[in-house]
């Protein structure tokens, strides 16, 4: 059974080592042109930083943390929503032993119905690493529309923006 809980201190290595197992596995597997620096590993490793200014949620398979999910609030630092009062929604990871058992739905559900029945945003607002096809399709099916409005490039990374609008 799969229990979808809000992190707490205790989860912070374990969802740091599936954040990081989570992107060094799936792009080495579906682009292996990218690299995962250090720098980028020690961002994903700190959850207590994330959950300071974000709500962290977890999803449990027979009491271990298998997948996470973080939300940011319009407005907290680090948000990257483009769009007024949107929440930001980041670092969706799966535990690779665990991928392919249907974590991510029950996370993504959880995430969405904070930002829309708790805290009434018009909207959720990501970014997907362009090229990244196969996730892209996770949100397109779940009702997330592409908006170049909101990509992102930086020097080492393009991303590709994504919105789902809630009907109010």
């Amino acid at each position: 059974m799969i229990k979808v809980r809000l992190a707490e201190p205790r989860d912070d290595h374990a969802v740091g080592e599936i954040l990081v197992a989570g992107y060094v596995t799936a792009y080495a597997r579906k682009m292996p042109q990218v690299v995962v620096g250090d720098e980028r590993r020690a961002t994903l490793r700190d959850v207590a930083g994330k959950r300071a200014i974000a709500t962290v949620l977890v999803a449990e398979v027979d009491e271990r943390v298998a997948g996470t999910v973080a939300i940011f609030k319009p407005g907290a630092p680090t948000s990257e929503a483009w769009i007024p009062g949107a929440a930001d929604l980041r670092h969706l990871a799966v535990d690779p032993s665990m991928q392919g058992k249907g974590l991510a739905k029950p996370l993504l559900d959880e995430a969405e119905r904070i930002a829309r029945d708790d805290w009434k945003v018009p909207a959720i607002c990501l970014h997907v690493r362009h090229g990244n096809e196969g996730v892209a399709r996770l949100y397109m099916s779940r009702g997330y529309v592409r908006t170049p409005a909101g990509d992102l490039k930086y020097p080492d990374v393009e991303l590709d923006a994504y919105v789902l609008r809630f009907i109010s």
